[in-house]
């Protein structure tokens, strides 16, 4: 696609005016096709400039930051550990006496990068159970919770009112001795 395409596409037409009498196929790219000019009030129109990007919203909520800590330690002993392998391997296959002692240091660093990876595992279970799961008011488990409350109220309430009624000379007596 050539400049002259690419500037006149309809979707990147930013400033939302015509692009009626120009033919990005035309043999002479960018000439319109009647062989005249443009309108003076669409030639001195001055093109509106995309801006770099568009803020979005986040579609996950941002990791808490214990949890991103660990997460990130994680991906760098993964990551040395992978380039520590890469080494042992090319040591290896050039028959360097480097390749014994890269070899037991791999060993112990997928030991290592298996900490890291079941510590970020630990680390959010922990900080989902000390902060709690964020719940929508709308959700299922605070109605029931409220149900069960109302129930517990409601039972509360009259059992209360049984033992009003049954005591002598209690307040709340039905009838008089």
């Amino acid at each position: 696609m050539g400049t002259a395409e690419r500037r006149m596409a309809p979707e990147d037409d930013v400033a939302g005016g015509s692009t009626a009498g120009w033919s990005p196929a035309a043999p002479d790219r960018g000439v319109p096709e009647g062989g005249g000019y443009p309108e003076p009030a669409e030639a001195q129109r001055q093109p509106r400039h995309r801006p770099l990007w568009i803020e979005e919203p986040a579609r996950r909520r941002r990791l808490p930051d214990p949890v991103r800590t660990s997460a990130v330690r994680a991906v760098l002993l993964i990551a040395v550990t992978l380039i520590q392998a890469m080494v042992a391997f090319l040591c290896t296959m050039a028959g360097s006496w480097l390749a014994f002692p890269m070899v037991i240091g791999d060993v112990a660093g997928t030991v290592v990068a298996t900490w890291g990876a079941v510590d970020v595992w630990v680390t959010r279970q922990v900080w989902n159970q000390r902060n709690g799961v964020v719940s929508a008011p709308s959700s299922t488990a605070r109605s029931l919770r409220r149900e069960r409350r109302s129930t517990r109220r409601r039972t509360r309430d009259a059992e209360r009112d049984r033992e009003r009624i049954g005591r002598p000379g209690g307040a709340g007596q039905l009838s008089h001795p």
